[in-house]
């Protein structure tokens, strides 16, 4: 009992602070479009017999690149439901839109990196080959809308020097073109994930260069810029935020906490800064902070995930908030365990209707349409 109230006063005073709406606005965020994770059944099978614990771990368990049913499935449900102005639930899809190019790496004896589109990736893949096909149909219908989460969900420095340095389990992973076995932490604390974290001045200066090359890619693989951006585990400092202001970037996803590397008599750490919807850095860029949460294949299925989510969204609105809920792609994912997929959606589809049947007055938008909306600075916003 007191830990649930604990949760409910700290969800209360998450929203606290910033930019204030009497409109019930509904945003969903969902993280790792475009990344590669566990490739197939059966390499999953396969690292299970040989004593990897991939069970155990729900981004090796169930996540993989959206296939064609997985996406149809997914579009299905956000149709189906409408705001009060008869507009369909919309995804802010954040994508990852290069992945690693293997063959290249391996002959180059692990000395160089190189990567491709994630539409090159899916050609690749069993049952994904006409994927993005769907990727174009569900951004019509204004279900799904991409926006920008990274050139690739890796930290490239890092990644290389342990293939070069011949680490077990990433040559076994990579033989199997995959990132890593494991999202447990190791010195990179979410395994090699965090795209923009550094471990040295050399490695810094890097990062202005794999945003720029992931902005201009997003562009041209989808014909518009990214106005949004979220950071790969909510890992990046303050200089990027000025490359990403330069690649026309206005509005910074993210959880309430900043983790922004930093070096201290050689030692790596983070230094922790706090955020708020509406806040202002010094780009003007606005923060768009999430403070609600579906995450069912996070979070086990000893949770109410449609309670708490909508406890989440119910302290948002009192305190005339936005409800920003994050929903990674894994939640949707059923090529590896289609029970996954199947179980979530329908959890999913409740939601939404209970979402609609709760405030009716509930308009979706996407972030970057929250982050132009508070720029406009309503004036009944401003009355409040």
């Amino acid at each position: 009992m007191l830990f649930k109230l604990k949760k409910t006063i700290i969800s209360h005073l998450q929203n606290l602070p910033g930019w204030r709406t009497r409109k019930k606005i509904v945003v969903i965020e969902s993280d790792d479009w475009g990344s590669i994770r566990m490739p197939s059944r059966v390499v999953y099978d396969k690292l299970l017999k040989e004593g990897y614990a991939v069970d155990l771990d729900p981004f090796m368990k169930v996540d993989n690149l959206a296939t064609e049913e997985d996406l149809s499935l997914l579009f299905e449900v956000l149709s189906s439901t409408k705001d009060s102005n008869g507009r369909s639930v919309v995804i802010t899809a954040n994508t990852i839109v290069a992945n690693p190019d293997f063959d290249k790496i391996r002959a180059a004896d692990f000395r160089e990196y190189f990567y491709e589109p994630f539409t090159t990736t899916l050609k690749r893949y069993p049952d994904h080959t006409n994927s993005f096909k769907l990727w174009k149909e569900g951004i019509a219908a204004g279900v799904f809308h991409p926006q920008f989460h990274g050139r690739e969900h890796l930290n490239v420095d890092r990644w290389l020097l342990g293939l070069q340095q011949n680490d077990k389990m990433l040559r076994h992973a990579f033989d199997h073109n995959m990132i890593s076995i494991s999202s447990e932490p190791n010195e990179m604390r979410f395994g090699y994930m965090e795209a923009l974290d550094h471990f040295s001045p050399e490695e810094k200066e890097t990062k202005p260069q794999v945003i720029q090359e992931g902005l201009k890619l997003f562009k041209e693989i989808f014909g518009y810029d990214s106005r949004s951006f979220i950071a790969c585990c909510y890992v990046w400092d303050k200089e990027i935020e000025s490359v990403l202001h330069q690649g026309g970037v206005k509005y910074i996803q993210g959880v309430v906490q900043q983790l922004s590397p930093a070096m201290e008599n050689g030692k790596h750490y983070f230094k922790k800064s706090l955020h708020y919807i509406g806040q202002e850095n010094a780009q003007n860029q606005l923060y768009l902070t999430r403070n609600a949460y579906f995450e069912p294949a996070l979070m086990g299925p000893d949770t109410d995930h449609i309670g708490y989510c909508l406890q989440r969204m119910s302290a948002a609105f009192r305190m005339n908030k936005p409800a920003i809920i994050a929903s990674h792609r894994l939640n949707y994912m059923g090529s590896i365990h289609p029970e996954n997929r199947d179980q979530n959606l329908k959890l999913l589809k409740n939601l939404l209707n209970e979402i609609v049947k709760r405030w009716p007055e509930v308009e979706f938008m996407t972030s970057d349409e929250l982050g132009a909306y508070i720029q406009t600075d309503d004036l009944n916003s401003r009355s409040l």
